[in-house]
């Protein structure tokens, strides 16, 4: 991979399926600056400028659809007696059937996410939850725009973004994922695949308060490819800077921007290190209650990289 650039210009790597062009920037730049504080700091990354998020750690568990009573009742109990860092924010994900269940068995330590809601409020809608109902029964969050419900059930940005912004009308906060299939990366496209699926949500959504994004690589998803942290970093720093121009610095600096993809217990300390890191959406991982934990706890890399 060439990185002849300009006398006086230091031109970065392209990783694999961004945006195939030389960016060069002033050898006076440094490559990266340490969060002060309150982290309102600027660094530059693979000619991307943006400031670092500001917000809590926040490691979310997306069970999918799996589970039975008595398997969720062994994952509970463990979640229960794990110990798990303060300064993070957990939530998880069960199937509808078993959100009560876990409500009414799982510390509040933990909030509770639904998988998806309904796009307004509840009616003729056979097979659909509304966000009224998920309220009722004691979740805080929701998750809209996964690749399982674009790619397989066929659910557009804009349809996402009305959903997403209905859940929040109705005080859901919304986990709002975004991520681009393998194809697209191989043609250059992840940066424009993923701001468009952003524009799906600020299209529709008045406030980014209750929002954390999800960048989930449709490839890496239950493939056990994950991607490299530095991959992860550039992307996660490209969504900060998009929100910064299409909707301001102070959502770009507060609004959390957590990566999903085969995220474990052995790669998810390197990951939790990036700047632009803010946590993690755990898939397979989640189900198992010891390894939830150490996701959790690699917050406390955080800590030592800012």
């Amino acid at each position: 991979m060439s990185m002849a650039s300009a006398p006086g210009k230091l031109a970065y790597p392209q990783f694999s399926g961004l945006r195939r062009t030389c960016a060069c920037v002033s050898t006076s730049h440094p490559l990266f600056l340490r969060r002060a504080g309150a982290a309102a700091s600027r660094r530059a990354f693979g000619g991307i400028f943006a400031m670092a998020g500001t917000g809590k750690f926040f490691v979310g568990g997306n069970w999918k659809c799996n589970g039975t009573k008595d398997s969720i009742s062994k994952l509970v109990a463990d979640l229960n007696s794990a110990t798990l860092e303060n300064d993070v924010d957990v939530v998880v994900s069960p199937p509808f059937i078993y959100i009560d269940q876990v409500k009414r068995s799982l510390v509040d330590r933990i909030e509770i996410s639904a998988q998806n809601s309904w796009i307004g409020k509840g009616g003729a809608f056979t097979g659909e939850i509304s966000a009224e109902q998920l309220i009722d029964i004691g979740c805080k969050w929701v998750i809209h725009g996964h690749s399982e419900r674009r790619h397989i059930i066929g659910e557009d940005d804009q349809f996402i973004g009305k959903k997403a912004a209905y859940a929040l009308s109705q005080n859901l906060k919304v986990i709002a994922c975004i991520g681009e299939k393998l194809d697209e990366r191989e043609a250059g496209k992840t940066f424009d695949v993923c701001f468009q699926q952003l524009k799906g949500f600020a299209d529709n959504v008045s406030s980014w308060t209750n929002i954390v994004i999800a960048y989930e690589p449709v490839w890496a998803i239950g493939t056990g490819k994950v991607a490299t942290p530095e991959q992860a970093q550039e992307v996660h720093a490209a969504v900060r800077d998009w929100l910064k121009k299409n909707v301001s610095a102070e959502v770009a600096s507060e609004t959390r921007i957590i990566y999903g993809g085969s995220v474990n217990g052995s790669n998810c300390a390197d990951l939790a290190k990036k700047e632009d890191i803010d946590g993690f959406l755990v898939g397979g991982a989640s189900l198992k209650g010891p390894e939830f934990a150490v996701i959790v706890n690699s917050a406390t890399e955080k800590k030592v990289a800012a």
